[in-house]
């Protein structure tokens, strides 16, 4: 079998099924015909962008533009400290030096609730579109930017 017709096979099985680990793709490759030694379905997975992520059911194995955003999300967790409310606005406190990438996250999410943020060193400023709304907003973030 062709490099191109095993990695179009690895992105299939990728794509419709949730697999934890290459040890596990590679019995899926062998049952469905593809033997694969260990060292070339790592450089594959490698030229394929096969990332392992964590979910709620564990690791798996998928690409960047199966699931967008998670493999940030991850990071973005782990440099959160704390988020806060009050009647207008939203505070972040992150890790020194980690608010830009936290309120970059916030902007990508492109949520019309959010105006924007405003980033400093380890606080992101998040700004509502409406100070109706800031208890759906807050949790809207506190979803998709912590493990609840």
């Amino acid at each position: 079998m062709s490099k191109q017709n095993r990695q179009r096979k690895i992105k299939e099985i990728l794509l419709g099924s949730e697999v934890c680990n290459q040890h596990e793709l590679m019995q899926l490759l062998e049952n469905a015909g593809i033997e694969v030694a260990q060292a070339t379905l790592s450089r594959d997975c490698s030229e394929l962008g096969v990332l392992r992520s964590r979910t709620a059911a564990g690791y798996r194995l998928i690409f960047p533009e199966d699931n967008p955003g998670q493999m940030i999300k991850g990071l973005v967790e782990m440099e959160i400290q704390t988020i806060e409310a009050n009647e207008t606005t939203i505070v972040i406190k992150t890790l020194p030096g980690r608010a830009h990438g936290v309120g970059s996250f916030i902007d990508h999410l492109r949520n019309p609730k959010i105006l924007g943020t405003i980033a400093g060193d380890d606080t992101v400023l998040v700004i509502p579109a409406s100070i109706r709304d800031i208890r759906s907003t807050l949790g809207y973030i506190q979803s998709n930017l912590l493990k609840i």
